[in-house]
């Protein structure tokens, strides 16, 4: 355990951003990339390093790497807001790689809440993150996010041109304020969402396990079916996924709307995963979703139909 003086004397849970439908521009604020990765506090306590994701669960093993060097920073107690990302070769976030390990990880620090024993969750973003940029200087592995344009419209057009998930757009003049906060506001550049695993089709073909996933989001405290995945899979992830199944199998369905599908086998919905596609239809349906990988770091309870405004 970290002694008094370098033990932090809070946890938080982090701030959100509300998600609206189109780029806009507003002076005072600033625009990000919007990373595609998972969402790390980490607490820097002493010689002590701990990795939250933001329901709470410690991940300070699963990312030695990005531990390791938050523990060789300067500053004895530090509480960093960021995400842990893989990169692809054209310097793009991708979820994939990060579920597959197959890229090196980086964490990219877009906020700080504590350094040195100053509590700095009630000064402006531009004084947290200016405490960020100094906490970290050029260590490898770890990054400031990167900023876009100081315009949102231009900054959008940038993030579309160079693929990014998206942007993430920040009032300079905000606190830091846990949950969910209209001071923080993402747009979407391409669609991705997490979505509950409410069973899966039997397989055809070639294919073994399972043929796709059948995907639903609650709706109103129901639990309303979205669409089918059966792309996004090699035989190691049907597999693994296939054995994540097995206990949670159950005889009717958890959807309120259940498709008219043969050969379905329903499972208790507990698993999120993430799933790209091109866009919602009319009905609230998915066009074209890939399978990304699982997410252990959001309860299903909190997976909610996006709202017909924001689809």
């Amino acid at each position: 355990m970290p002694s008094g003086k370098d033990r932090i004397p809070f946890r938080v849970k982090p701030m959100l951003a509300t998600l609206v439908r189109k780029p806009f521009h507003m002076p005072g604020w600033i625009y990000e990339e919007k990373y595609d990765g998972y969402r790390i506090l980490a607490y820097k306590e002493g010689h002590r390093v701990t990795l939250l994701s933001r329901n709470g669960n410690d991940r300070t093993a699963t990312y030695a790497s990005v531990a390791r060097a938050i523990g060789e920073l300067a500053a004895r107690t530090l509480l960093l807001d960021g995400e842990v990302v893989a990169f692809d070769s054209h310097g793009i976030s991708r979820f994939q790689l990060l579920q597959e390990g197959s890229a090196a990880t980086t964490y990219a620090i877009f906020d700080c809440l504590y350094s040195s024993g100053r509590d700095l969750r009630g000064q402006p973003l531009e004084k947290r993150r200016a405490a960020a940029e100094a906490a970290i200087d050029e260590s490898e592995g770890l990054m400031v996010s990167r900023r876009l344009p100081e315009n949102g419209l231009e900054a959008y057009k940038i993030a579309r041109k160079k693929g990014y998930e998206g942007l993430v757009a920040k009032d300079l003049s905000s606190p830091y304020i846990e949950g969910r906060s209209p001071k923080w506001l993402k747009v979407k550049v391409h669609q991705e969402e997490e979505l509950i695993i409410a069973g899966f089709t039997k397989p055809e073909g070639s294919r073994h396990y399972f043929g796709a996933l059948l995907l639903g989001a609650y709706d109103d405290g129901k639990l309303r079916y979205v669409g089918k995945v059966g792309a996004g899979f090699n035989e190691k992830t049907l597999a693994s996924l296939y054995q994540n199944f097995k206990p949670l199998v159950q005889s009717k369905p958890a959807l309120a709307d259940p498709p008219r599908e043969r050969d379905v086998t329903y499972l208790r919905p507990k698993l999120v995963a993430q799933i790209s596609f091109q866009e919602w239809t009319s009905d609230r349906k998915l066009r074209q979703p890939v399978f990304l990988g699982l997410r252990d770091d959001k309860r299903a309870e909190e997976v909610q139909l996006p709202a017909k405004g924001t689809v």
